[in-house]
């Protein structure tokens, strides 16, 4: 790697990684304003999202700006692919945090019902998750991203099982049925945040062993000397 490359490649680094931070972050706060109906807390989740939207823009730009001028190979080409998509992951988490926090205002002005399915289990797995696939990148961890892989189909299941469980509240308490679909929604929203998450374990593994997974669920556990 030429010293360019290298002093570029570093300073697309420290971008991308203050993304991960910023988009973690607030899915945590739209979990909690949702937990407590904190409209503040959802609002600055909601105005923070145009800086990410900045920024990525900004990552896009310094990739196609090392692709041009450098003409990376084999592992930092690896990387700088590997970033352009997982930055477009990031954006579209930060969407789904923004998602989430907008149910808040709707749900804080009405009564408070139970919600109707383990939304604080699903939260957790979740975040779980995405905290997990961006160590993965911190650290260039394929064994640790292959795990984030494996746990998505389990917060697909609890995804179906929410649906099962809102419809069923819905039938015995048609009046809360606004509620019920908001927290079907932000159920959704969870669950594609998770289909995100896996997606950039994918591409840490792609980044790391030169290997594509997507699609091939028999991979997710398997080691690299395998």
């Amino acid at each position: 790697m030429s010293r360019h490359l290298q002093i570029e490649t570093e300073k697309l680094k420290k971008v991308i990684l203050s993304l991960c931070a910023t988009v973690e972050e607030n899915v945590r706060s739209a979990v909690r304003a949702i937990e407590e109906r904190d409209e503040a807390l959802a609002k600055e989740v909601i105005q923070s999202d145009v800086g990410i939207d900045h920024r990525e823009v900004e990552v896009e730009e310094e990739c196609l700006k090392i692709l041009a001028l450098h003409q990376p190979v084999a592992i930092d080409l690896r990387f700088i692919v590997a970033v352009l998509k997982i930055n477009s992951d990031l954006e579209r988490i930060g969407d789904l945090a923004v998602n989430i926090a907008e149910r808040v205002s709707f749900l804080a002005s009405t009564e408070r019902v139970p919600v109707p399915f383990d939304f604080g289990d699903m939260a957790e797995k979740t975040e779980s998750m995405l905290k997990r696939s961006l160590d993965a990148l911190v650290n260039m961890d394929s064994s640790l991203a292959r795990g984030v892989c494996a746990d998505d189909d389990e917060v697909d299941a609890l995804n179906r099982k929410m649906y099962d469980e809102v419809k069923a509240a819905i039938r015995e308490s048609p009046d809360r049925l606004e509620s019920l679909i908001h927290f079907m929604s932000v159920s959704h929203d969870l669950e594609r945040i998770a289909d995100h998450a896996t997606n950039i374990a994918e591409d840490v593994i792609y980044m790391t062993e030169a290997k594509i997974i997507r699609h091939r669920a028999e991979d997710y556990r398997r080691k690299p000397s395998d």
